[in-house]
């Protein structure tokens, strides 16, 4: 098999990574571009010892590095062109940065990014750590929780405090849910699926969003009540019982990824 033909399907995700990486899908796809021709004129080689599409991040990161890594943010009117989360990610200090979108857009495990950085595990968890507080204490805004397991909806309050967020409803049932909306809009839902009087956090989200464009986390033990293939499936689906890491990590790429809202509160 060419090394085109290797190599095909992992291009979109490299483009995607590398515009993210560098702000300007332009100047990702130089780099692409340069990595690629480096690997066809033979100067880099994909290392076999790892999957072809590790290998292909590795051999981008090493001609990214050896150009002088230039990630400076968009000045003047470029900054104002750039969406949202282009901007926060420019707040991100760059190692920060490549560790923050390896593994939250990319999907790589902290592993495969240490592999692909050529550092190793601890420092690759050092600094998604390091991304993940400077994306909290950005992006605080205020959550309401959907959860009619008191224990449960306690110890997820108690996570999203320590993460700098405000709590701002818990609502156990579906009527519970749209009426909390109705009085304060959040920035965040944390939503069970399984309610107090067997109504549905699904069916509660759903009316939700068919108001509000609010980021949503569903935290459940029932998560083949969503992966159904039936209705479109959430990016952030988390399976109790679930561990604190998981939860805050979710809660830093859902608010990171999804465009703010216009007010903090309903109109």
């Amino acid at each position: 098999m060419s090394l085109l033909a290797r190599l095909a399907p992992h291009l979109p995700y490299i483009r995607r990574y590398a515009r993210a990486l560098t702000g300007d899908q332009t100047t990702g796809d130089h780099y692409v571009r340069v990595a690629l021709e480096a690997l066809a004129a033979g100067d880099r080689t994909l290392e076999t010892s790892l999957t072809p599409r590790v290998a292909l991040y590795q051999v981008f990161h090493a001609i990214w590095c050896s150009s002088g890594a230039q990630l400076e943010a968009p000045r003047g009117d470029e900054y104002l062109q750039v969406d949202d989360t282009t901007r926060r990610l420019m707040g991100i200090a760059p190692p920060s940065r490549q560790a923050f979108l390896l593994t939250a857009l990319e999907g790589f495990t902290p592993s495969e990014a240490s592999q692909i950085l050529g550092c190793d595990f601890g420092e690759v968890e050092r600094l998604i750590s390091e991304a993940q507080r400077e994306i909290d204490a950005e992006l605080a805004t205020e959550v309401l929780i959907i959860e009619d397991e008191p224990v449960i909806a306690a110890d997820i309050e108690a996570l999203v405090k320590e993460l700098g967020h405000t709590v701002v409803d818990i609502a156990a049932t579906r009527a519970e849910a749209v009426e909390a909306v109705a009085r304060h809009t959040p920035g965040l839902i944390l939503a069970d699926i399984q309610l107090a009087d067997g109504s549905s956090g699904i069916d509660a989200v759903k009316d939700i969003l068919g108001r509000f464009n609010v980021p949503v986390i569903f935290i459940t033990a029932f998560p083949e009540r969503l992966l159904t293939g039936e209705r479109p499936e959430p990016t952030f689906l988390i399976t109790k019982p679930f561990q604190p890491e998981t939860v805050k990590a979710a809660i830093g790429q859902a608010l990171f990824f999804h465009p703010r809202k216009a007010s903090r509160h309903a109109a």
